[in-house]
């Protein structure tokens, strides 16, 4: 049953937003009671932070070499892009929405966001640029942005335009890479 609740949380929240979807709306979507959700859940807080823990998840290890991987994440953010229930960055949605009200959203949002930064900061390091931490915040940036730009354009092709600026960025770096 939980895992239940947690797939419906997560489709709703999603699709419609933290705010917009109450435990209530959650609860008849499923059949259940209210009081069955509090069972497994005993507020909507702690809903919310089960369901951002889990969005959260790790880019899985690759033998490919770094600065490929790196451009990769932007395809992958392009076959993203693709999907018509896309709304952005759950993360940073729900920070937004309550982040100001709940400081473990907020933590687990940070969390996330880190972690992303912190694979950038991996690859950057294994490819032996100067400044690995720097270029690394500025990757995640072009990340963050390239979805803010999708969500509101509905153009998927930014993030091929950010994929171009990563490629700036690496070869600013010193970074030499194979001719695209």
């Amino acid at each position: 049953m939980k895992q239940r609740i947690l797939e419906t949380a997560d489709r709703l929240f999603h699709l419609q937003g933290i705010r917009a979807v109450g435990v209530d709306t959650i609860a008849a979507e499923i059949g259940i009671s209210k009081r069955t959700l509090y069972n497994h859940f005993p507020s909507k807080d702690q809903l919310v932070a089960a369901y951002l823990k889990g969005r959260f998840s790790t880019i899985p290890p690759s033998d490919r070499p770094p600065a490929e991987q790196i451009l990769r994440s932007f395809e992958r953010l392009e076959r993203g892009f693709a999907s018509k229930d896309v709304r952005g960055c759950p993360f940073v949605n729900a920070v937004t929405e309550v982040g100001a009200t709940d400081p473990q959203v907020r933590k687990i949002s940070k969390a996330f966001k880190e972690s992303r930064r912190q694979w950038f900061c991996d690859q950057v390091t294994k490819l032996g640029v100067e400044n690995p931490e720097l270029l690394a915040t500025q990757l995640a940036v072009l990340v963050d942005g390239a979805i803010a730009q999708n969500l509101v354009l509905r153009d998927r092709s930014v993030a091929k335009a950010a994929q171009d600026m990563a490629r700036l960025l690496l070869v600013n770096a010193g970074v030499k890479l194979p001719d695209a």
